[in-house]
């Protein structure tokens, strides 16, 4: 039988995010950028149906990913600041790799500028930076 103030911790837990070179544990140093999913593609690899992600599409220009960010952390290890791609599953665990490039665009909810023709040339100077 455990103890009455042992069942009424409620104090938060850190994250098991753990460096995938050095395995020791990682400090964030930047605050959590969703990734939002504007292409069909985006959503059909994390959405069982097409035409669930069809209809999420129809409906709204960009759809926020609920488990799936990016985030930069500091390493003891490798005594550097190191941009990740997190995902978080349902059971706790955490997927960590290097953030790719292609994927800053998901996170500042750009869409491709070369899409819209009625974009004006400075606007779309600007969305390229």
């Amino acid at each position: 039988m455990s103890r009455r103030c042992d069942r009424n911790r409620n104090r938060s837990k850190r994250r098991a995010i753990y460096c995938p070179i050095h395995g020791c544990y990682l400090d964030s140093v930047s605050q959590k950028y969703r990734i939002y999913a504007d292409k069909l593609g985006q959503l059909y690899q994390r959405f069982s149906s097409q035409r669930n992600a069809s209809l999420l599409i129809g409906k709204y220009t960009t759809v926020p990913l609920k488990a799936e960010w990016l985030e930069a952390f500091w390493c003891q290890e490798c005594q550097q600041r190191n941009w990740y791609y997190i995902r978080h599953f349902d059971d706790g665990r955490y997927e960590i790799s290097l953030a790719p490039r292609e994927l800053w665009q998901q996170v500042t909810k750009l869409i491709d500028s070369q899409v819209h023709g009625s974009m004006g040339d400075f606007t779309r100077m600007n969305a390229r930076l």
